[in-house]
């Protein structure tokens, strides 16, 4: 691992979602990448600003680095994205992985949205084992689904970005209760990762400070996993991290912004349309017991 190029990484961690976003450059030809670019959004208000996406277009003019891809993990439930902003900015090209398009059918009939099911509102679908270039540095495709269908890890020689499937070794693993998430599935993908050399760097999609640390964090790496993550370290078994996994997902709650977001990142980022009032609006699909459906 030595003699792979290694790239400049960046973290900006958004504390209103807990969500690290990445800019990533190539030091040779200054070609970068962005990974998991948030959309500010104040679900009390319905405000969308794009203060954090032009905080990276700001760090990416002062890296004197051209931004040529928007990658995301997955379609996140916890924050919207900045893809689509980020794009008209900057002509990057938005890539996720290849089954973002069982995410969209799930979701689709969710909110009553009408379009396609496929993916072709990204730009690439990245498929497990697929190549690719940022300038000079290669990227290898991990299929890493669990958390959903459609997650991807990103590696750039010693660096990987893992998206959720992984937290800091104090706070665990991704949930697995989403629509089309399986624990058996995640324990899998979170097996491939860590087999990677020890000294392989993990970056990281959130970081929640768990009791006993005062501080974010966000990098890791793949010795330090398998030596102590709470849920996943080296000698847990699969069907141990299965019911693990199962029993602490049926007491969580929902992400506070798994509706907003959902409707935004299965689409690239792109926002619902604006209606014949010059409005755009997010859904929120209600559950109505049976017994008072008539009188309300």
């Amino acid at each position: 691992m030595s003699n792979e190029k290694k790239p400049e990484i960046q973290g900006f961690f958004d504390e209103a979602t807990n969500t690290v976003s990445y800019l990533v450059v190539d030091p040779a030809t200054r070609t970068a990448a962005l990974v998991d670019p948030v959309l500010d959004f104040d679900p009390k208000s319905g405000k969308v600003s794009t203060a954090s996406a032009d905080r990276l277009l700001e760090e990416a003019a002062k890296a004197k680095a051209e931004i040529k891809w928007i990658l995301e993990t997955h379609a996140h439930a916890d924050h919207l994205s900045a893809a689509q902003y980020l794009k008209a900015k900057t002509g990057a090209k938005i890539g996720i992985g290849a089954h973002i398009d069982a995410v969209q059918k799930i979701f689709t009939p969710v909110f009553n949205q009408k379009g396609p099911t496929d993916g072709r509102e990204f730009d690439h679908l990245f498929k497990e084992g697929e190549r690719f270039n940022i300038g000079e540095l290669t990227v290898e495709v991990i299929a890493t689904p669990g958390h959903t269908p459609a997650c991807i890890s990103y590696k750039l020689g010693d660096a990987v970005f893992v998206g959720d499937t992984l937290f800091m070794p104090d706070y665990g693993t991704a949930r697995a209760d989403f629509p089309g998430g399986d624990a058996r599935t995640l324990y899998r993908s979170i097996r491939k990762l860590l087999a990677l050399p020890d000294e392989t760097r993990l970056f990281l999609c959130h970081d929640y400070k768990p009791e006993g640390r005062d501080h974010y964090v966000w990098e890791t790496t793949v010795g330090e996993q398998r030596a102590h993550n709470v849920h996943v370290h080296e000698g847990v078994s699969e069907d141990s991290f299965v019911a693990m996994r199962e029993k602490r997902d049926a007491t969580l709650a929902a992400p506070v912004l798994l509706l907003p977001s959902i409707q935004v990142n299965i689409r690239a980022g792109h926002v619902p349309p604006a209606e014949d009032n010059g409005k755009r609006y997010l859904k929120i699909p209600l559950t109505v017991p049976a017994e008072a459906d008539e009188s309300l």
